[in-house]
Order: structure tokens, then C-alpha cells, then sequence
């Protein structure tokens, strides 16, 4: 293979957007991924080449190593498109215990939908207090809490769906 073909696959591969490509003949192994490297493997030696770089023909037994410019950015967003929002630096919750869902269903925060909810945001639990109920499969689970202290943070919301180990509430151990 010379510059030319190598050349050709490369923008090839950047005009139909390919990610990875492997060539392999019984004389070489090309293997292209973008954002990476290119190896070109002949029998007694490597070749290693960035993308979108240029080679002469080297020697079978040479081996070279050439580095491209830094990529240039593509697109830019429209002037009148809002900024990103950045988010809040995260609370530290390593000091909350994590009350986790233990079965996929819907979420309850009270047991029928005109009753008070079991808990809120503030409330003081004892441990084996019923937190919320879980529906799965038409049977109403108690979920208890597993530690005293005060309810920190509600994770999900009134009949929301769950999955199997979401964090369903943080509570702040006394």
C-alpha cells in the first residue's frame, strides 16, 4: 500500500463518518480508528501513522511514526442558541444512607391518593417505619426504613416507575 491509497482510505473513512475499519491481506494489516491511530503491520515491521497524516513509502524493515495537527472543531453552535446550563455543584451524600428500591414497580409516597404521604422531605424516621409502597404486579409492597434519622432527600416521584436498586430516599442517620 502507498500514500496515495492510504490517502484515499482516510478520507474515505472521514467523508461517510466510519469509526474503525480493519483491512488485512496476506502481506499487511491496516487498522484505522478515528480519534485514534492508524497501524499499517507488514510482515518484519510496524508502521504506526496518526489520521489524516501523509507517508511516503517506507522500507519493509523501517518502521515510522508520524503525528498529525490537532483536530479542528466542526461545528459551532448558532449565536442565538442558549448557553448550556451548567449544574449545581453536587450535594455530599456519603454521609446519607441510600434506601434503594429492592423490586421494580410504581412508587408510592401514600397509600391511597388522598391520604398524607408516610414521609417528607425534613420528617424524623425510626427504623422499620414504613417509608412508601411499591406496586409490582398488583401487590402493594411496604418499603421500612433501615436506619433512624431524617429524611434528607425523596428520589423519585408519586407513581413513578422503578427499577430495581434506585435510590428511593436519603437519610441522614441520628
Amino acid at each position: 500500500m502507498n500514500a496515495k491509497e492510504l490517502k484515499s482510505i482516510l478520507q474515505a473513512l472521514q467523508e461517510h463518518e466510519v469509526s474503525e475499519l480493519t483491512l488485512e491481506t496476506p502481506d499487511y494489516k491496516l487498522t484505522v480508528k478515528r480519534g485514534g491511530e492508524v497501524q499499517y503491520v507488514t510482515t518484519p515491521a510496524p508502521v504506526v501513522i496518526q489520521p489524516q497524516a501523509v507517508v511516503p513509502a517506507a522500507p519493509a524493515a523501517s518502521q515510522v511514526t508520524v503525528t498529525a495537527p490537532a483536530p479542528v472543531p466542526v461545528a459551532t453552535p448558532p449565536a442565538s442558541a442558549p448557553a448550556p446550563r451548567a449544574e449545581p455543584p453536587r450535594e455530599d451524600t456519603s454521609k446519607y444512607a441510600e434506601v434503594k428500591a429492592p423490586i421494580v414497580g410504581t412508587f408510592y409516597h401514600a397509600s391511597s391518593p388522598d391520604a398524607e404521604p408516610f414521609v417528607k422531605e425534613g420528617d424524623t424516621v425510626k427504623k422499620g417505619q414504613i417509608l412508601c409502597i411499591i406496586e409490582a404486579m398488583k401487590l402493594m409492597n411496604e418499603i421500612e426504613s433501615e436506619v433512624s434519622g431524617v429524611v434528607r432527600k425523596i428520589m423519585v416521584s408519586n407513581a413513578e416507575p422503578i427499577e430495581y436498586g434506585q435510590v428511593l430516599f436519603l437519610i441522614e442517620p441520628a
